[in-house]
């Protein structure tokens, strides 16, 4: 399947499972914004369709680049990150996953990274939905004081509310899967 089919297949997957709209502005974002719709993509992210369409389109995306490992800030990036090092895999160029964790453990290693990467490995950061960016800018300053090198941030939902801004201050290769744009266009059609 071309790329630009399986983004608008995981559009409507999305419209379907994780977003919701109100004329009301009934939701509060991460950031205390109040919203009138909301993307929840953890019902996408864990499906088995849109896992395999979101590994495919971030394999495509990183696939001539010389990144060896992707993740983000615990618990949207990781499904992500998981399709991708799948996809990767099944398709000859291995990209691994890691975690980074919301709070440091106090015991054990202490790491707020889980997974087998080390110092100096090219990474790209990945998160759900990014509307401020914080999660993002969290989990790029714990994989550079993990040593990585952070290449790139690709995020599957851009809200187009300043995160990209905030995170091109962090990193200047952002790359978003579907824009709030992109997916309003979609449901519009419905």
């Amino acid at each position: 399947m071309a790329i630009n089919k399986m983004k608008e297949r995981l559009g409507e997957i999305i419209l379907d499972r994780s977003f919701k709209y109100s004329e009301d502005p009934p939701f509060t974002l991460a950031s205390g914004k109040k919203s009138n719709y909301y993307f929840n993509c953890k019902p996408t992210t864990l499906d088995p369709e849109g896992m395999n369409l979101i590994g495919a389109i971030i394999f495509d995306m990183l696939k001539d680049t010389d990144i060896t490992a992707a993740g983000g800030l615990t618990l949207g990036a990781d499904p992500i990150a998981n399709a991708l090092s799948v996809i990767s895999y099944q398709k000859g160029k291995p990209i691994k996953s890691f975690i980074v964790r919301k709070d440091i453990k106090a015991h054990g290693t202490k790491s707020a990274i889980e997974g087998s990467v080390g110092t100096g490995e090219k990474v790209v950061i990945i998160d759900d939905v990014i509307t401020t960016g914080g999660s993002t800018i969290t989990a790029i300053e714990q994989a550079r004081m993990a040593g990585l090198i952070v290449e790139m941030v690709i995020t599957l939902i851009d809200r187009e509310e300043g995160g990209r801004e905030n995170i091109l201050q962090y990193v200047d290769n952002i790359k978003s899967i579907l824009t709030r744009t992109e997916i309003m266009k979609l449901r519009a059609r419905k």
